[in-house]
């Protein structure tokens, strides 16, 4: 057994236990709490069930809309834009993941920028299926009943201000609440919750890379070389650009899923550890030296500030862009 336990570890491990747990909890009150309370069952993964009237029943505080799943949040922009950029975004960083892969076999996945940039890959994998259907959901529904195509599609001209001008501002504006109403279903969520989760997790990534590792700790791998700095530089470009044309909400307590996922990856390297693995990829981690619990404390406060970087970004894309482009930009939430 390779990993030897001293009493300074328990610290460690009590302070990776602590934000799994509190980051269990703040998912309780927030994410389940906020779910809706009826008993239906999904029409589709996609999309939550609709009452006969085609509203859902309740709008959650986590909500999130399926028509925000595959919109872009600039009025003109047809979807299928969104879909070629994160198709794009996927075939990019597979080829990348493949090249860091044929060079340095399975065993690469050690490291936590391989964990980050695999999930973001799967993000813009999953994201690139649910655009693609959500395109075909748009262009296959009747226009009166396709509130999407209404908003996004549509010029949006007034000829008149006629008595039939007025009705239909009326009709489309019920079709825009009734698609906003509309909560995203099980793949839906996920992928929200796998965005929000990559945000957090690239900054903390890339700043580690380009702050500490290159400058401190480089290595054979970790070193900068032309594979190593363009995998610390694409995650964020392509996922920024996605944040740039996507109209997904970004709120503060799913900080909590990028906090579950370092945890996650905390304990694969202890049961690597117990398991006979004796070389540590990211020196902070070692649990052989007193100060570890000083670094898994920093590590694990280091998680509010990268999260909230992106948050900033989110924040400035929805406080900026509408003031530049007040007929282009649609604000997101």
């Amino acid at each position: 057994m390779a990993l030897v336990v001293y009493w300074y570890d328990c610290i460690c491990f009590g302070i990776v236990a602590a934000a799994f747990l509190g980051s269990l909890w703040v998912l309780w009150r927030k994410e389940a709490a906020s779910r809706c309370e009826d008993d239906s069952v999904y029409e589709s993964l996609i999309a939550a069930q609709q009452d006969a009237d085609g509203f859902v029943h309740a709008t959650p505080t986590a909500h999130v809309g399926s028509n925000q799943l595959w919109t872009s949040c600039w009025k003109g922009v047809h979807p299928g834009w969104l879909v070629l950029t994160r198709f794009v975004s996927f075939a990019a960083l597979a080829g990348f993941l493949s090249w860091d892969i044929v060079d340095w076999d399975a065993s690469i996945f050690v490291y936590y920028t391989e964990w980050t940039f695999a999930l973001v890959m799967v993000y813009f994998g999953l994201g690139t299926v649910i655009s693609a259907y959500g395109c075909w959901v748009c262009l296959n529904t009747p226009l009166p009943e396709n509130g999407a195509r209404a908003e996004f599609l549509k010029s949006d001209v007034e000829e008149s201000r006629t008595e039939n001008s007025v009705t239909y501002k009326e009709n489309n504006v019920r079709d825009k609440i009734r698609l906003q109403s509309q909560r995203a279903g099980f793949w839906g969520y996920l992928m929200q919750t796998i965005y929000q989760t990559c945000a957090g997790a690239v900054i903390l990534t890339d700043i580690v890379f380009w702050c500490v590792i290159v400058p401190f700790l480089s290595n054979s791998h970790l070193g900068l070389n032309t594979l190593m700095g363009c995998m610390h530089t694409l995650n964020a470009v392509f996922l920024i650009l996605d944040t740039l044309l996507n109209s997904l909400p970004f709120p503060w307590f799913r900080l909590a899923y990028f906090v579950q996922w370092s945890c996650l990856y905390v304990v694969f390297q202890w049961v690597l550890h117990a398991c006979g693995f004796t070389w540590w990829p990211y020196p902070f981690l070692e649990l052989n030296t007193p100060w570890a619990p000083l670094w898994y404390f920093a590590l694990a406060l280091v998680h509010i500030p990268c999260y909230g970087m992106y948050a900033l970004i989110v924040k400035a894309k929805n406080s900026i862009l509408p003031r530049l482009f007040p007929h282009a930009f649609v604000r997101s939430y």
